[in-house]
């Protein structure tokens, strides 16, 4: 095994020698621990963080379809004055109420110009 020299800043040290006790190893143990998990496969593909991510939720019981999922967030961020807004309406009734209409009913109203336009200050 070789030794290395390696400079860090104190508290990155005071750190290290905290975990290291509470681990109840050595200082050295921890960083080879380190460097070790940090290393990727020996082909140069560390492709690991997919197998831990893929299927996360459903391993902790979340079970969601990603197509209703995906669905129930498109008709939560659409608002009364997106263009999409009867498409995503007709996607997800669900998710709109009679609040929802009368907003969009308003702004219809608005850009047709039913609205009578503000008055302005006249400028001196």
């Amino acid at each position: 095994m070789t030794r290395i020299l390696a400079d860090l800043p104190d508290e990155d040290i005071k750190w290290l020698d905290q975990l290291a006790a509470e681990q109840g190893k050595s200082r050295a143990q921890v960083l080879r621990e380190a460097v070790s998990a940090y290393k990727p496969d020996a082909s140069g593909n560390d492709t690991s963080w997919i197998d831990k991510g893929f299927g996360l939720w459903t391993r902790h019981g979340v079970d969601y379809d990603p197509h209703e999922y995906d669905r129930k967030r498109r008709a939560e961020w659409t608002r009364p004055w997106d263009d999409d807004y009867e498409e995503v309406r007709a996607e997800s009734p669900d998710m709109f109420d009679e609040e929802d209409d009368r907003q969009r009913q308003i702004y219809l109203d608005m850009i047709a110009g039913k609205y009578p336009k503000p008055k302005t200050p006249a400028r001196k």
